[in-house]
């Protein structure tokens, strides 16, 4: 079974897009799809990016515990907020510090707004980063228009048979190249 690490990028207070990465998690678990783990940013202390983790002297164990997660992954679903559109500093951050843990690695990416384009704005600058580090984005695109209104706090959706439905095309994208790389490898 795959395993899939779902990067909730959001580190402020209130934040709505969490509910999002809880929904993914409990969505993938039902039906038995991979093994899921939430990186949680809010969870991570990292300092403000200053280099690359392999030039770094004293990495810190929060560092190695990400990377090492990271780069254990089949696949990673990234869920981030759109903030002025684009992403919040916090996955730049991460995105940054890694280079060989996001090369080639499958990555999904799930976009969330307050307002009603689901933060559509944020997909072409963080999938142009990814792509500068030689990460494999998947073209399936899930993005959530109004969060506060599709999940609870739980990451419970409004509308449970809707969202599944579409839940299941973006995650079987997903499935289909970590199945894609395991061949090419």
């Amino acid at each position: 079974m795959p395993h899939i690490a779902i990067l909730s990028a959001s580190v402020r207070k209130g934040r709505n897009s969490h509910r999002t990465a809880l929904y993914f998690k409990k969505f993938i678990e039902s039906e038995n799809l991979a093994s899921v783990e939430i990186l949680d940013l809010q969870e991570y202390d990292f300092p403000i990016f200053e280099e690359r983790l392999r030039f770094f002297e004293n990495p810190t164990t929060e560092m190695l515990d990400f990377a090492a997660k990271i780069k254990a992954a089949d696949g990673v679903l990234i869920v981030t907020p759109e903030y002025n559109g684009g992403y919040p500093a916090s996955l730049k951050n991460v995105v940054d510090l890694l280079y060989d843990e996001w090369r080639k690695k499958p990555v999904a990416i799930c976009t969330n707004s307050a307002g009603p384009f689901g933060g559509a704005q944020v997909m072409a600058s963080i999938q142009f980063s990814l792509w500068k580090i030689g990460a494999w984005t998947v073209p399936a695109m899930f993005p959530v228009p109004k969060v506060q209104e599709t999940f609870d706090e739980s990451g419970q959706p409004a509308d449970q048979a809707a969202t599944d439905k579409r839940a299941i095309v973006f995650i079987n994208e997903l499935l289909w190249c970590i199945e894609a790389k395991k061949r090419m490898t």
